[in-house]
């Protein structure tokens, strides 16, 4: 049923596998609906609680290649498609009623570190490694940004989102951004020692919490996620965009136009 992901039960414990190593688990559209796919299945089966791993070395690379090359031919229009499914999938994450556990192998950049990082729980394995890396190739990391601001705080969320910068996991757990990080021989195990700690608790405190979490917020998040979405995709058609894809896809250094893009 699914080509990207795998997808697993045991009791009440559901396992989502990001399942493209061969490409570094990188998000491309059929991941984007798969993910949605198994998260409303999971919600059907009513589920306790949810383990979201990565097959291979690497937890997800960012936006996948073919994607990125697509996008430059893209329109108006469908940029923006693009953009608000983006956006959909993660605020599902962000919203789903039962807990997610992330268990981050390796690197997590971009969009993929959206991912690990909009779950309730984000376990590291020591050697992970963590970035919203959109600026390097003159794009923004706006849809990420609704989320880590509130995680992180505005100066720290200034600090990753400018710079670009790769960082470690002790660092990502300082920051807050990861709650534990184990030897990544022990990454799923600890995993699964902490699915089944929830799943002793109150299924029902554990959903009404979550609701109540969401309702906090989720007005301002719906409302700064609809600004993000429109800057995700009025990015794509600016200059330093185009420079900066086609300079990552030939592998060569990125040369900015002398003054911010006005398009």
């Amino acid at each position: 049923m699914y080509s990207t992901l795998l997808l697993d039960y045991t009791k009440e414990r559901a396992t989502i596998t990001l399942n493209r190593p061969d490409k570094r688990n990188a998000i491309n559209p059929p991941m984007i609906a798969e993910l949605q796919t198994a998260l409303d299945e999971i919600e059907k089966k009513k589920m306790r609680v949810v383990i979201l791993a990565a097959a291979g070395s690497v937890f997800c690379s960012g936006m996948d290649l073919e994607m990125l090359s697509a996008i430059a031919r893209q329109s108006a229009q469908e940029n923006q498609d693009d953009s608000r499914r983006m956006a959909k999938l993660f605020r599902r994450i962000w919203s789903f009623p039962r807990p997610i556990i992330a268990a981050v192998n390796g690197h997590a950049l971009a969009g993929g570190c959206g991912i690990a990082t909009l779950c309730d729980f984000t376990l590291a394995a020591t050697e992970a490694k963590f970035g919203y890396t959109e600026a390097r190739i003159g794009f923004i990391p706006a849809l990420v940004a609704v989320f880590l601001i509130r995680q992180v705080g505005e100066k720290r969320a200034r600090d990753l989102l400018l710079t670009g910068r790769i960082f470690g996991a002790e660092e990502a757990h300082q920051l807050g951004l990861v709650n534990e990080v184990v030897p990544s021989d022990q990454l799923l195990k600890r995993a699964r020692e902490l699915a089944a700690q929830l799943m002793e608790l109150s299924p029902t405190s554990l959903v009404r919490t979550k609701r109540l979490l969401r309702d906090f917020s989720q007005k301002e998040i719906d409302r700064e996620l609809e600004l993000a979405t429109e800057e995700n995709a009025r990015i794509r058609s600016t200059a330093d965009f185009r420079e900066g894809l086609s300079a990552f896809l030939e592998k060569r250094k990125a040369v900015w136009s002398p003054v911010a893009s006005k398009e």
